[in-house]
């Protein structure tokens, strides 16, 4: 358990922050930061986008502030992990999801760092760690993603282990920061050949939550049913990496391709049910966010519109059943979601710009 729940971007304080500095009532963000760091800003072994001294320092950046203690013992939490990572290579061990996730991981701390702009020397030594995730495995005559973890997605135990596929926990959100960093000028060796990688693999595989180990050699088949679309896991949020990743390398028929995924996710008539609720990690407030990220970089934005505007008054309509107060699953991100506005840049802790 998180010992300062204020400090936990999630569900605390400082997802109320976030929405008050982009309605721009600064004085109030002011009173909300505050109230995070009354009894200190953690930097152990749980810091991470979410949690701890690196939510705060990405607040604080969408507020365009910044703090040297804070971004040193940011700098001490990335440290610290790219040489636990580096450990567990040389064991010859598989990464376990909180290593590299965007929510607890090594992607998610790398998104604080490109916060900062692409000059810092850390940012490439993330890239570069992505990069190597990337490269596949080989388990006697299977190949597998480097990403492949031993436990199931919620770290139980899984025979054979997963492949992650979601933006949250996998390769979409790996795929989401590299791209992003190629379109901001941030490349490290390897880089496009990782994103076109990352590509070919949620082409095949990004409607699907994740792959198990039965599912990818054969002996079970894999679900074919839809699964419900949203930001944290299925065809929209892995559709949105693909697209990034198509920007970044400047390949239209891939574009192309990752917003008709996007858009038959919001036309199926199989999966439209699925959704049911109005958070930010997976409801409505998550696919209006990630569709409107879409629509702003198609050369055919008009095509999502009236989902937009869907997705908008069904998300209006439930605000005031929402019982959470916080960012991912609560009333400030859907009330940031309903703005539609990403001023302060909010929307970088999803990956989706």
């Amino acid at each position: 358990m998180n010992p300062w729940p204020g400090q936990a971007l999630a569900e605390g304080e400082l997802g109320a922050a976030l929405l008050h500095i982009e309605r721009g009532h600064l004085t109030l963000a002011h009173c909300a930061l505050t109230e995070a760091v009354a009894d200190g800003v953690s930097a152990g072994t749980t810091a991470c986008l979410f949690y701890g001294a690196p939510a705060v320092e990405f607040v604080l950046r969408c507020a365009g502030q910044s703090d040297r203690r804070i971004e040193g013992a940011v700098d001490a939490v990335v440290v610290r992990r790219l040489a636990a990572a580096t450990g567990r290579r040389a064991r010859g061990d598989r990464p376990a999801l909180a290593e590299f996730d965007l929510i607890r991981g090594l992607t998610g701390l790398g998104a604080v760092l490109l916060s900062r702009g692409t000059s810092t020397p850390l940012l490439g030594e993330v890239l570069a760690y992505l990069v190597e995730l990337a490269e596949p495995v080989h388990i006697g005559d299977v190949t597998l993603p480097g990403w492949w973890t031993d436990t199931g997605p919620g770290s139980e135990e899984l025979a054979g282990g997963h492949a992650n596929n979601g933006m949250a926990h996998g390769a979409a959100g790996v795929l989401a920061l590299l791209a992003i960093a190629q379109r901001h000028g941030a490349e490290v060796s390897g880089q496009k050949k990782a994103i076109g990688s990352l590509t070919r693999w949620l082409e095949r595989y990004g409607n699907t939550y994740w792959l198990t180990w039965d599912q990818l050699t054969g002996s079970e088949p894999r679900p074919v049913e839809p699964a419900r679309p949203s930001w944290c896991y299925g065809a929209v949020g892995s559709a949105r990496a693909r697209q990034l990743a198509a920007l970044a390398l400047g390949d239209s028929d891939r574009r192309q391709a990752a917003e008709n995924t996007a858009h038959a996710a919001l036309t199926d008539p199989r999966a439209s049910h699925l959704t049911v609720d109005a958070c930010l990690c997976h409801g409505w407030a998550g696919l209006l966010t990630t569709i409107r990220a879409v629509a702003a970089d198609s050369p055919d934005p008009d095509r999502f519109t009236g989902h937009i505007t869907a997705l908008a008054g069904r998300l209006s309509a439930a605000l005031g059943s929402m019982p959470k107060p916080g960012f991912l699953e609560g009333r400030a991100g859907v009330e940031l979601a309903l703005l539609g506005t990403r001023n302060t840049g909010w929307t970088r802790a999803l990956l989706i710009d």
